[in-house]
């Protein structure tokens, strides 16, 4: 099977360019912003399945750009998906924890209402809507945390200030699940193939890594497996105030994905751990 994946240059395309079968795209044959573009491309490739692993990621600019994040993260997947259904083929889509609001304690059920707090976050769940409104076999696949030994991520940043700096303030009181890019590079190339076969097993589905964890206790992790003698102080939310608001409460129920497709949600500490070892940043 030939599976087509939107997305050239992000941390989970650049995963999934590792994988057999896939063929990825970037901005120069597939503009997001210009969504006939996309849905000339997949049917110049007529692939088997296409998986969207692109997006308008900047949580903040998001505030002010919220036309142009929506065009990309919602028009341009809904096109996707419209053309998938059309060609009778799956279609895989990433979004996100931030289409809920964060309230509460209890890890969010893929069916529960959502409730974006910011742009990013309405724009991540105006293309949901979409995806699900073509008809077609699809799974909406959403993530939290994304890091890997690309771009630009938390671990990443944890490197580089923990190598200049003794001590750090990070935020303890938003709880989630980091979650490498590999990890969901791996969880949409196997959902798709079994989308293929199983068209109903259709529907929206969460992967994260476990256990739950705070930005601030995840930083200590980074840098107890890096060797850095970075202090890390527990700050709240408040105390680093950011243009658009994050959700608290970031844990995701992640057993239908388990259950439908048998996907396990994948542990976070071995997933950095070869992603320190990839930087060449393992003590």
């Amino acid at each position: 099977m030939s599976i087509l994946v939107i997305g050239k240059t992000g941390q989970v395309a650049r995963e999934l360019a590792k994988l057999p079968e896939v063929i990825c795209i970037g901005r120069d044959e597939a503009d997001l912003t210009a969504p006939e573009q996309v849905s000339h491309a997949i049917h110049a490739y007529t692939p088997s399945a296409v998986i969207n692993a692109a997006a308008y990621t900047a949580v903040d600019k998001a505030e002010e750009e919220e036309a142009l994040a929506t065009l990309i993260n919602g028009d341009a997947p809904g096109v996707m998906a419209r053309d998938c259904a059309v060609l009778g083929i799956p279609f895989v889509h990433i979004s996100t924890d931030y289409v809920f609001d964060g309230g509460g304690t209890q890890p969010w059920q893929p069916d529960a209402a959502t409730g974006p707090l910011g742009a990013y976050g309405r724009s991540k769940q105006a293309g949901e809507e979409k995806v699900r409104a073509a008809g077609g076999a699809h799974a909406i696949l959403r993530t939290s945390w994304v890091v890997s030994a690309h771009g630009d991520n938390f671990v990443k940043t944890m490197l580089r200030l923990g190598a200049e700096r003794d001590a750090l303030n990070v935020v303890a009181d938003q709880i989630g699940g980091p979650t490498a890019a590999k990890d969901i590079a791996l969880a949409c190339h196997g959902m798709v193939q079994q989308l293929s076969q199983s068209p109903d097993k259709a529907g929206t589905y969460h992967f994260a890594g476990a256990p739950a964890s705070s930005w601030a206790d995840f930083a200590r992790a980074i840098f107890d497996q890096a060797g850095l003698s970075c202090t890390v102080s527990d700050i709240p939310s408040t105390a680093y105030p950011t243009p658009a608001r994050r959700p608290l409460n970031s844990r995701m129920d992640c057993t239908s994905t388990e259950t439908a497709f048998g996907i396990k949600r994948p542990d976070w500490r071995a997933s950095l751990t070869e992603i320190l070892n990839e930087l060449g940043a393992v003590k």
